[in-house]
């Protein structure tokens, strides 16, 4: 996110002064997944090794700094957070539990209360995590003190919910003894407590291969996985990285009307000197580090 300073002669999308914010995957606007919407999953950048038309990434703000962090949130975690809902196939009126309260779990609770869920359920076990949940009139759920799926049907009455989503990805844990690496618990959870008929969402990271994974078959990105349960259920899941630019200039509107203000996740904004230490705090889930902001140039004026 920043302010174009130069434009080049192939520009035409762009001006000099134009405050803009660009997603993390950049696209080219013209292969063929590109014209359909699918801009995560563009070939020409990724083919060709750099950015044709990079014009197309930018999306323009209204001048001045107002929302700046609501802004900057563009770029990734609160386009990612709805991806997550819509993956689910969410209704409004619908329940949601979302299976971890870090940045892109925080963003899809909010996109499920701002969509107009009538109840949603966020599962971790970091107490800021859920301190956070809880302050957007979301139920958190602390898989450190029970059995996550368990609580959740207790606390919604004995029914499963409507609608799921994953966004904690392959480096799930157990809520057992040092909570261990469990690559496939949080998908396990998803289809134990969604409803007949309902929807899973992913939106959380899973790769073809972790050297770090716990088990063979994890490191080469496979795990088991109750399928025989999903098709009974008749349960829709799906899954992939964010396409941003669906959604951002529809939720940049919702944030200038005033009707979204994502920037709730931010816990700390620093220089660019503080960056290496912050990230080990997120990292580690310590001292209330859930979103941090780096300023390259300084505090913005």
């Amino acid at each position: 996110m920043g302010i174009v300073t130069e434009v080049g002669t192939g520009v035409t999308l762009l001006e000099k002064g134009d405050r803009i914010v660009v997603p993390f995957n950049v696209a080219d606007g013209r292969c063929r997944n590109c014209e359909e919407g699918r801009t995560a999953f563009c070939t020409g950048v990724y083919h060709l090794g750099h950015v044709p038309y990079a014009d197309f990434n930018g999306l323009k703000l209204p001048p001045g700094n107002e929302h700046e962090a609501d802004f900057a949130l563009l770029a990734d975690i609160f386009p990612t957070g709805w991806h997550g809902i819509t993956l689910s196939g969410f209704s409004p009126g619908e329940t949601v539990a979302v299976f971890g309260a870090g940045p892109v779990g925080l963003m899809a609770a909010y996109s499920a209360n701002l969509r107009g869920a009538s109840r949603v359920f966020v599962v971790d076990q970091v107490p800021e995590r859920l301190t956070a949940a809880e302050k957007i009139n979301c139920v958190p759920i602390d898989f450190s003190k029970g059995d996550a799926v368990q609580t959740i049907l207790e606390k919604n009455r004995g029914e499963m919910v409507d609608r799921s989503v994953d966004a904690v990805g392959y480096q799930a844990v157990s809520g057992k003894g040092k909570g261990e690496e469990v690559p496939n618990v949080v998908l396990e959870q998803c289809i134990a407590v969604t409803r007949a008929t309902g929807g899973i969402g992913v939106p959380g990271l899973y790769v073809p291969s972790d050297p770090g994974a716990p088990d063979e078959n994890s490191s080469k990105g496979m795990m088991m996985m109750s399928f025989g349960k999903l098709f009974e259920k008749g349960l829709s899941l799906a899954t992939g990285q964010c396409n941003v630019k669906a959604y951002n200039r529809y939720l940049r509107d919702l944030i200038v009307s005033g009707k979204a203000k994502p920037s709730f996740v931010v816990s700390h904004e620093i220089g660019i000197d503080d960056a290496a230490i912050a990230y080990e705090r997120f990292d580690k889930r310590i001292q209330g580090y859930t979103k941090v902001l780096i300023h390259p140039n300084g505090p913005v004026e």
